[in-house]
């Protein structure tokens, strides 16, 4: 049996769904930015119950289709250019206005300095001290084969 698909119906209801949410696609950094609101207002409704992580939640569904939005406007608007681990770590140095003796956590300062120049590699050990002290994804710190 062929399941008649009522697109009046449904541009109307999407229509009243965009004039109640404000949302709708993302086009522009001022719709980027109303979607993440309302991503924001989803996840604080839900934070710290069950409903969060329930898929049946009336939301869930809605939510996962506004972070699929938001990952692919990313990938196209907000791309993080790829680079290396010692370059990260080099940009994470400045932001924190840090030197080289100051992560002794990953090394002595001369460790440190052959990790900035590319002569070493960081080993799983630092990579966990530097996620850990500042709080970002470990593939960042990972080597890249696309990189070389």
């Amino acid at each position: 049996m062929e399941t008649v698909i009522d697109l009046t119906k449904i541009a109307r209801r999407y229509g009243e769904f965009r004039a109640v949410a404000g949302v709708g696609a993302i086009r522009t950094e001022a719709d980027y930015g109303r979607v993440l609101g309302l991503i924001e207002a989803i996840l604080d409704e839900t934070r710290n119950t069950p409903a969060r992580e329930d898929a049946t939640h009336p939301l869930a569904d809605l939510l996962d289709l506004l972070t699929a939005a938001v990952r692919e406007y990313e990938a196209d608007h907000h791309a993080i250019p790829a680079v290396s681990p010692r370059e990260v770590l080099r940009f994470l140095m400045d932001q924190h206005n840090l030197t080289q003796s100051e992560l002794p956590e990953v090394g002595s300062q001369s460790v440190i300095s052959e990790i900035l120049a590319g002569r070493r590699l960081l080993n799983t050990r630092q990579i966990a001290a530097l996620v850990e002290r500042f709080h970002v994804g470990a593939d960042a710190f990972i080597e890249r084969s696309d990189l070389h």
